[in-house]
């Protein structure tokens, strides 16, 4: 099947999801969640960021099924991270960082381009995936060394930002 076939669907997600994300975080759910939900869902992010780097170690060394294996886990643990924290936000009050002057700029700096580049790497990964499975692998390649570092920087980030506002959860 050609990748063209597959564009509509791209832009779709591509602008539905974050939609989707920005309209539910302002629905509320009277539902208690385990209280282990953020921890879970940042090791997700870093259960993706190990995943991204095995299946780069593994395309470089010639192991393609395994890194189809591996990406395709990692675009799972992203579906699975995207639901938990949506739903973690339309059950729980946001939590403020309680951090004062720099430390405060740079977890600000990180979580607005993390949340900004999540954003981004949509179409970047469902693009690469399209062109993996259409078997354009030249154009797969040429797109992949955007796409992983950008993805690799989505993942770190939201561990790096659980860890920055772990301490304020009540």
């Amino acid at each position: 099947m050609e990748a063209t076939k597959y564009n509509k669907f791209i832009v779709i997600l591509s602008i539905v999801i974050p939609l989707a994300v920005a309209a539910l975080f302002g629905i509320r759910i009277d539902l208690e969640l385990p209280v282990f939900l953020p921890p879970f869902y940042a090791a997700i992010n870093a259960v993706t960021a190990v995943l991204l780097f095995a299946a780069i170690v593994a395309v470089k060394n010639g192991k393609i099924r395994l890194h189809e294996l591996l990406v395709k886990i990692a675009i799972a643990c992203s579906v699975v991270f995207l639901v938990l924290y949506v739903l973690y936000h339309m059950t729980s009050d946001s939590t403020a960082f309680g951090g004062e002057g720099w430390v405060r700029t740079v977890y600000l700096f990180i979580l607005i381009s993390h949340i900004l580049l999540s954003i981004v790497v949509i179409p970047f990964v469902l693009i690469t995936y399209v062109r993996a499975i259409t078997n354009n692998i030249e154009l797969h390649k040429k797109i992949a060394k955007y796409t992983f570092p950008l993805w690799m920087y989505v993942a770190v980030t939201g561990v790096v930002v659980y860890f920055m506002i772990a301490p304020y959860y009540s």
